[in-house]
């Protein structure tokens, strides 16, 4: 159950991360609203609180989470900008997710 809720919890908040990211992108590349700023802001704050609830220290938690972003970012890829991912895309995402499976997963002796 601790590893549902810690893949769940990497999940939206790797969401968050990139909804955080893509707002300002869509201000300064595409011509839209600076009120998109306030939402991005707010995004952000909300990635680093999700961040902090991890039970588990804190350079391993960055850690394994870069890996679950790499796959949500790939997924935000096809879904939000419409370009399919490569076989090579998958694979790296692939590799990241094993990564943080192995970082988050593994027995610990501490």
């Amino acid at each position: 159950m601790l590893e549902l809720k810690t893949i769940i919890l990497f999940l939206i908040t790797a969401v968050a991360e990139i909804v955080g990211c893509y707002l300002p992108y869509l201000w300064l590349k595409e011509g839209k609203s600076a009120w998109l700023l306030i939402p991005a802001a707010l995004s952000l704050a909300l990635f680093a609180w999700l961040l902090s609830l991890h039970p588990t220290a804190a350079g391993r938690v960055y850690a394994a989470y870069g890996g679950v972003y790499i796959f949500v970012a790939i997924l935000w890829l096809w879904s939000v900008d419409g370009v399919r991912p490569t076989v090579w895309d998958i694979a790296g995402a692939s590799i990241a997710l094993t990564g943080m499976a192995i970082i988050m997963f593994a027995p610990k002796n501490v």
